[in-house]
C-alpha cells in the first residue's frame, strides 16, 4: 500500500506560493501569487512567459536556493518550510539536478572529474565507484571517449551533455532546465532536447523546462504559461500527446 501511495505522489507540488520582496517596505514588490502547480513522475513540462512574469523566481523556490513568502512547497512529498540550511541542501542534492543556459563546467577539470563533482559534493573524496557512475553517465549522453578531455576542448553542445551527465549524478527525481538551449545553434539545441527527451523517456526523470524558445516548447507534453506572476495557462500539448498515441 506505501508503494502505491509512493508511486501517485507528485515529485513537485506547490500550493497557493506567495513570493514578495522588500516585504513591509515602501518598494514591496509581489513577484509570485498564488502559484498551484504540481509535476508527476515522468512528466516534461515547459515553463514559459514574458520577461519578468516572475519563471525565475519561481525556478529559484522549485530548486530550493530561496524560500516563499507564503504557501507550501512540498518535494517528493516533503514539505519545505520548516527545514533547515543543512536539511534543504541534503534534500535538494538527492532530489533536483540543475542544467543551465550556461554549463558552468570547471575549466580546470576533465569532463569526467566535471560530472563527479555533485557525488564528491555528498560523499567526499573520490573513489573508483564515483569514476564508474560518471564514466557511465558520459557514456549514456554520448560522451565516454571525450571523458578525459578538459571541459574547454569540448564544443558548447558537448560541454552542454556533460552538464545533464552531471545533473543525473545523484539520480534526481527532477530536473530543473533553465534555457538549456539558449547558447547554442539550432543543431546542437536539438541534438541536447533530443537528449533530454530520452533521459525522460529511459529514466522516468521528471522536466521543468524553461524556455523563450517556443519551437521547443512545443515538444514538450506539458505547457505552462506565467504572466505577472499568475499561471494563466497550464495545458497538456495535445501535438505532442497525439503523435504519442499514433494519431
Amino acid at each position: 500500500m506505501a508503494d502505491i501511495a509512493s508511486a501517485v505522489k507528485p515529485v513537485l507540488q506547490l500550493v497557493n506560493i506567495h513570493k514578495s520582496y522588500g516585504t513591509g517596505t515602501r518598494v514591496e514588490q509581489e513577484v509570485l501569487r498564488g502559484i498551484d502547480l504540481s509535476l508527476r513522475k515522468g512528466e516534461f513540462a515547459a515553463l514559459i512567459g514574458p520577461s519578468g512574469s516572475g519563471k525565475s523566481t519561481l525556478l529559484n523556490l522549485i530548486g530550493l536556493l530561496d524560500q516563499p513568502s507564503s504557501g507550501q512547497l512540498f518535494i517528493n512529498g516533503e514539505e519545505t518550510s520548516t527545514l533547515d540550511d543543512t536539511s534543504l541542501t541534503r534534500l535538494r542534492g538527492r532530489s533536483i539536478g540543475f542544467v543551465f543556459q550556461h554549463s558552468y563546467l570547471l575549466e580546470e577539470f576533465t569532463a569526467l572529474e566535471n560530472v563527479m563533482l555533485p557525488l564528491l559534493a555528498t560523499h567526499g573524496w573520490p573513489n573508483e565507484a564515483m569514476r564508474t557512475t560518471a564514466r557511465e553517465l558520459l557514456g549514456r549522453v554520448g560522451l565516454e571517449r571525450w571523458k578525459d578531455h578538459m571541459a574547454t576542448e569540448l564544443s558548447g553542445g558537448q560541454q552542454q551533455r556533460v552538464a545533464i551527465a552531471r545533473a543525473l549524478a545523484m539520480k534526481p527525481s527532477m530536473i530543473l532546465a533553465d534555457e538549456p538551449t539558449g547558447n547554442l545553434d539550432t543543431r546542437s539545441a536539438d541534438g541536447v532536447f533530443d537528449l533530454l527527451r530520452e533521459v525522460n523517456s529511459r529514466l522516468g526523470t521528471s522536466f521543468l523546462i524553461v524556455t523563450h524558445d517556443t519551437r521547443l516548447a512545443r515538444r514538450c507534453d506539458r505547457i505552462i504559461e506565467l504572466v505577472d506572476g499568475r499561471i494563466v495557462s497550464d495545458q497538456p500539448n495535445l501535438q505532442v500527446v497525439r503523435h504519442e498515441a499514433g494519431e
